[in-house]
Formats: C-alpha cells, structure tokens, sequence
C-alpha cells in the first residue's frame, strides 16, 4: 500500500518548493502593483490641488526655516516675495511650443537673484527670451527692474540633473536643469542663504516691451503609475500562468503514468 502512495506523493513534494517561492514572489508583485495604484490615487490628488492652488491669492515664499520640510506638493505654489534684484544673470534652456505670450520656439528662461527684505536670496525666473534677438533687445531684456518690489509668481522646486542631462554651457551660462545650486553658485552667491528652489514670475511682471515674457510656467507631472500597476500585476499573472504550466508538467506524466 505504502508502494503506491509513493509515486502519487512524487509530484507534489516535487512542487512544494517552486509553489512556496511563487507564492512569495506573487505576493511581492501584488503589493508592488497595489502601492503604485495608491501613488497613483495621491498624484491625482496632487495633481488636483496644484491646479486649484495657482489661481489663489500668493502666500509668503517659505523662509529659510521651512526650506527642509518642502516637497512635491509645495510644487507651483503661488506665492510673493518682497525685496530687490541683485546683478547677474543665468540661462536656463527650453522650447516654447504653447506659450502664454506672442513669442515661442527656442530659447531660454532668465534667472536672476532676488534679495528679500529678510536678506535670503532667491532666483526668480523673469521669463523667455527667443533664440537669436538682436544684441540691442537683448541687453534692454536683461536689464533688471530697480528698486524694492513686491513679486509674485510660482515657486519651482530645484531640479536635479541625471545621468542624460547635458553639462552646463558655462561661457554663456546655460543650464539645461532647474538646478538653483549649482546656478547661485556660479552666480556667486551664498548656499545657505539660497532657498531649494526659484519662483517663476506671473505674466504681469513682463515689462513694455515684452521681454522676458513672463508667465510660461508649463504645469506638468509625470504621472506613471497606473503604467507601472499594470506592468507588476502583469508580471503577477505571469507568474501564476508560468506556475500551473509547470505544475502541469510536473504531474500530468505521473497521471498518464499511474493511469
């Protein structure tokens, strides 16, 4: 009696390891699958409030003390800083394809430093200028406004670069990152008084003549995650499938077998 049993045990002592490991590797891609739905359900959140937040009335910039508690969702905070211009100017390189103004196409953001009444310093994104102005309307642009002013505008957290981000062109001081760092540092300015991120000003700072063209904050997240859900609950019903199939090999020859 024992010697018939043993063949019938055969295949499943054979699959109690690979069904264990499964099991574990299908929980993992199920959790995986079901955290990417709930950051899913969180950026829409986000999503939602960021864009009811930039039509409300600016609040203060955060100050130095709350620099360390920013995160994504202090993201295109409408905001106002009081304070004056400092000289020097950085590039920061884009494409207009939908502006908000007359001018598009190539060309880049104007940065410059901002001196607050509290006497940090933050980088203010005075808006585009086109590729290939003609050296006369350049220089007009470039020229800061003199004198305190109160600003408001959109505050942007800092980029960091990657591995595919171009290195700054430093001769002409182009940047092809939102990276206020490594801009203020080049700008000579002081880290710790540097805030991690800029403030892109609202439309009606553009000056007369119509440059730097404020107001071409482009809003945008990158929102992936029902992608990546589907990815892991994919590979999840690949596995199940992958199993039973070889669950089936396994005790479908002992079947035929036995029979």
């Amino acid at each position: 009696m024992s010697t018939k049993a043993e063949p019938a045990m055969g295949p499943i002592r054979k699959l109690l390891l690979p069904f264990a490991v499964a099991v574990v590797a299908l929980i993992v891609l199920l959790k995986l699958g079901f955290w990417q739905l709930d950051r899913l359900a969180w950026k829409e959140t986000l999503i939602v409030q960021v864009e009811e937040g930039i039509a409300k009335t600016p609040v203060a910039a955060p100050a130095p003390a709350g620099w360390q508690r920013l995160d994504e969702a202090d993201d295109y905070r409408h905001v106002a800083v009081s304070g004056t211009f400092l000289p020097g100017t950085a590039f920061y390189y884009t494409a207009l394809s939908d502006p908000a103004g007359p001018f598009e196409g190539p060309g880049v953001m104007v940065y410059a430093p901002f001196k607050t009444a509290e006497g940090w310093i933050v980088l203010v994104n005075r808006g585009f200028l086109p590729q290939g102005l003609p050296d006369d309307l350049r220089v007009q642009a470039l020229q800061v406004p003199e004198g305190q002013m109160r600003l408001t505008g959109l505050l942007r957290l800092s980029e960091v670069p990657n591995w595919t981000t171009p290195a700054p062109g430093l001769d002409d001081n182009i940047w092809f990152a939102r990276d206020t760092r490594a801009m203020g540092a080049v700008l000579g300015l002081d880290p710790d008084a540097l805030p991690p991120y800029s403030i892109d000003l609202d439309a009606a700072f553009t000056p007369p003549g119509g440059l730097p063209q404020a107001g071409e904050t482009i809003v945008s997240f990158k929102n992936d995650h029902l992608g990546y859900a589907l990815t892991w609950f994919g590979l999840a019903a690949t596995l199940v499938g992958v199993f039973l199939t070889y669950a089936a090999g396994v005790v479908w020859p002992r079947a035929r077998q036995t029979d």
